[in-house]
């Protein structure tokens, strides 16, 4: 594997787990905050293949599955993304909040 992609590996792996939840707003959870405090550093990029935030072409078929099958391949890691994104200290509900948010971008 290059150099590159074991940094790209490493930061999408370590990054969101070094980080603490989010916390949640007032009145609920917000999926924007969860999705800024650990999802964008991959989802914001594409990194490895993660769909970016905004994308409805890579979002459209995601979202057909239906929201059960999003939830479950982020709260328990899909092909490079480990589970609940590299941060277990989210709770599903977070994690949920954020899928929410980024399947309507």
């Amino acid at each position: 594997m290059k150099a590159s992609m074991i940094i790209a590996v490493a930061a999408a792996i370590l990054a969101p787990a070094a980080m603490a939840a989010a916390p949640a707003a007032k009145g609920g959870i917000s999926g924007e905050k969860i999705y800024s405090a650990n999802c964008a550093s991959c989802h914001g990029a594409g990194v490895l293949g993660a769909p970016k935030f905004g994308d409805k072409a890579a979002w459209g078929p995601r979202v057909k599955q239906g929201k059960e099958v999003l939830y479950t391949h982020a709260l328990n890691g899909f092909k490079m993304m480990p589970p609940k994104g590299g941060n277990p200290g989210l709770k599903d509900d977070e994690v949920k909040a954020a899928i929410d948010y980024m399947a309507k971008s």
